[in-house]
């Protein structure tokens, strides 16, 4: 049975010294991601750290749009999900477009919001509307009282 966000969430809110958000950056093949995982909750587990695995099945925020982007939606949440039955670790991936959210918060405990796109105001909503935890990454463009 899958742990509702709020358990997610005080465990993370608890974990001392830190919790781990942790992966390849984009999901480069099921095999790579699947060999990340184990090794990464291997150390993570014998130093008594949390760890949320994190990789993108999209990454569109690439300087060249030449670049290696990643399997897309549907055949990375497969993946994805895949990890998070292997390994048992809650999943966080980030989220380009407001339609994405609905599928990814059936697989993702976290929707991480890119910094470039915190105050998508629309992506924001739908992103809520999941009821998963949300990352918001704070652009530089953001005053640091905003």
């Amino acid at each position: 049975m899958e742990a509702p966000p709020v358990a997610l969430f005080d465990t993370l809110k608890a974990a001392k010294p830190f919790f781990l958000l942790a992966g390849p950056n984009v999901i480069e093949s099921e095999e790579h991601v699947l060999k990340m995982a184990k090794h990464i909750k291997a150390i993570t587990t014998k130093l008594g750290i949390p760890l949320v695995f994190k990789s993108s099945f999209d990454k569109a925020n690439r300087t060249s749009s030449k670049s290696f982007r990643g399997p897309g939606l549907e055949e990375g949440l497969k993946i994805l999900q895949k990890v998070k039955a292997t390994y048992d670790l809650p999943i966080v991936t980030d989220v380009h477009e407001s339609h994405q959210c609905e599928a990814v918060g059936r697989v993702a405990d976290i929707i991480q919001i890119p910094a470039f796109l915190c105050r998508q105001t629309d992506l924001l909503v739908a992103a809520a509307k999941t009821g998963k935890i949300i990352n918001i990454k704070k652009g530089q463009f953001c005053a640091p009282s905003s």
